[in-house]
């Protein structure tokens, strides 16, 4: 057996490095100072006998060796973490630290119902919310950052296991004075792909609208790309082009006071699926259907 093993800690701060590639903003990730993090990585590359990261005063960078371990590393923690969560899990359900995920064409429409009803159910949950694109989430969800996702299928999100929730349906907005002579559902025949307006890449939304066309053209005649759902609604109420909103977002009121008329999406896969996801395998899975099963009775 070796004579020296990492701690959980070292480990820790070679991950925040590598995350934040700074040494500043690591050293507060990890809640220590910068010359507390700088010294436990100079001990872990002096015991283990190489270097894992270059340094100088405007680079830092992994060498082919340190990626490794970082990846390595990312495996260990993650494997630590759900120790934990095994032990909390045969316990009282939903007590202690979540750390959950939520894409930003959820997080703002359904959040402000769902949240009241979990501080109601479970007292002792602490809920830290972090609001990223699809892509961002699943990514962190991998890494250890986040326990679950509140996330739109279908998405490509690696080995996670799901739980739905609902069908959210989608609507095509037509800019002020321009859709109150269409019909009651409208085709994909209907987007204009000359003004189609759509979120930018890493948005699931924005996949889910092109795929609820069924138009290749769409992809490359897309007119322009915002950052938000708020943003392009914004765009269609100045007359810039048409979008697609999602059911709970006009529900939630986005609409409202735009003069902007919205028309339910006519074809097979108008809509998406809301689902709770989490890693394959994670020892709270049990907690994540409970959890799933509350957000579903709670949500409109």
């Amino acid at each position: 057996m070796s004579t020296y093993l990492p701690t959980l800690k070292q480990l820790q701060y070679l991950v925040a490095l590598h995350d934040l590639r700074h040494f500043g903003r690591a050293a507060e990730s990890c809640y220590v100072t910068q010359s507390s993090l700088s010294a436990g990585l100079r001990e872990l590359e002096a015991l283990i006998g190489v270097v894992l990261v270059e340094r100088t005063r405007r680079v830092l960078r992994f060498t082919p060796l340190g990626e490794k371990v970082v990846a390595k590393a990312r495996r260990i923690l993650r494997e630590a973490e759900d120790l934990s969560d095994l032990v909390r899990a045969a316990g009282k359900p939903l007590v202690g630290e979540l750390r959950m995920g939520v894409i930003p064409t959820i997080a703002p429409f359904l959040l402000p119902r769902l949240l009241p009803e979990l501080r109601i159910r479970f007292p002792d949950l602490q809920l830290y919310l972090r609001e990223e694109t699809s892509q961002a989430a699943c990514d962190g969800l991998h890494r250890g950052q986040l326990d679950c996702v509140l996330l739109a299928l279908p998405y490509g999100c690696g080995e996670v296991e799901a739980e739905p929730l609902f069908d959210d349906r989608l609507y095509l907005a037509f800019p002020p004075g321009t859709g109150e002579d269409a019909a009651a559902e409208v085709g994909a025949d209907a987007v204009d792909e000359r003004h189609l307006l759509l979120l930018e890449d890493g948005h699931c939304l924005r996949e889910h609208a092109l795929a609820a066309c069924n138009r290749p053209e769409l992809r490359a005649e897309a007119a322009m790309m915002g950052t938000s759902l708020h943003t392009l609604v914004q765009m269609v109420g100045n007359g810039l082009g048409q979008t697609l909103v999602p059911e709970m977002a006009i529900k939630a009121g986005i609409l409202d006071h735009t003069g902007i008329v919205a028309r339910p999406l006519k074809a097979a896969h108008a809509f998406r699926r809301i689902a709770l996801i989490w890693r394959k395998g994670s020892p709270r899975e049990k907690e994540f259907r409970l959890l799933a099963e509350t957000l579903r009775e709670a949500a409109p």
